[in-house]
């Protein structure tokens, strides 16, 4: 019921980010008789929000994870930046064994800090088709590139059409960061020098500032587990 509410909350912003974007920028007709416009060549901004990585070429779900397309079936999955800060130093993973089929929102890997376990969720449904080997040798891959060499598998997904659909991407996925952000400040009221203000990058070991007990609950909050 809870995800219901989120998701028919996110359905209502993104009404009103569309109507808002059509009042901020009305439709003008140029004039009959106008220079030629120069060429400019435009600033490429970085997809920061609340102090996060938030890339604009995946979908995420709200436990925070992501899911690239590779091809109409096959999907490549790990945890997004916000995770991986929020976990810090990983000491070891499970992955799901090669073969293994996996449902949309239930667990998929667990990674151990400091002896304590937490699971994550699966963004897509089906086989998983292979698992990264080298992040299982060497997790610090997963917090140092989490959206390149330190993704988890990738799935064989018969209906990843519909998975996707499921998932969060642009202005909602950069909303619901920003969000996950503010929730994080709420709950670390001692710690909020560890997140970003006015447009920084938040702490790459945020878990460092929380005792176990406290991080175990926050992740598990986060995470949907």
């Amino acid at each position: 019921m809870t995800v219901l509410l989120v998701l028919f909350t996110f359905a209502i912003f993104l009404t009103i980010d569309y109507f808002y974007a059509k009042a901020k920028h009305p439709v003008r007709v140029a004039p009959a008789m106008t220079k030629a416009p120069v060429a400019v060549t435009p600033t490429l901004k970085p997809n920061m929000v609340g102090g996060f990585s938030v890339p604009s070429n995946l979908r995420y779900h709200p436990g925070h994870t992501w899911a690239l397309s590779e091809s109409p079936n096959l999907v490549r999955v790990g945890m997004d930046d916000f995770a991986t800060k929020l976990t810090g130093k990983i000491e070891s993973l499970t992955l799901p064994q090669r073969g293994q089929w996996i449902r949309q929102g239930q667990k998929i890997w667990s990674l151990v800090r400091n002896g304590v376990k937490v699971d994550m969720v699966s963004p897509i449904e089906g086989s998983v088709a292979e698992i990264n080997e080298a992040a299982i040798k060497d997790p610090s891959l997963v917090s140092q590139d989490p959206y390149g060499e330190g993704w988890m598998v990738t799935v064989q997904s018969p209906d990843a059409k519909t998975n996707f659909r499921n998932l969060l991407g642009g202005a909602l996925a950069r909303w619901w960061t920003e969000e996950s952000s503010m929730r994080l400040q709420r709950l670390m009221p001692n710690a909020l020098g560890a997140l970003a203000q006015d447009g920084g990058v938040a702490l790459d070991d945020i878990a460092s500032t929380l005792p176990d007990e406290q991080w175990v609950k926050v992740t598990r909050e986060f995470f949907l587990t």
